[in-house]
């Protein structure tokens, strides 16, 4: 198998990653627990998996 780091669905996934953590810093304080950890994890679940 070739290195998942070269693969474009890897590469579009990191990209939903960085395009998620951008708004969320932005996200009021009383959802920084909330809203914010579920919408990372989330994003970070897509090339993860």
């Amino acid at each position: 198998m070739k290195d998942f780091k070269k693969l474009k669905v890897w590469e579009k996934g990191m990209a939903i990653v960085s395009l998620t953590y951008e708004p969320t810093k932005r996200l009021p304080d009383n959802e920084k627990f909330a809203l914010t950890s579920q919408m990372t994890r989330a994003a970070v679940s897509i090339p993860s998996n």
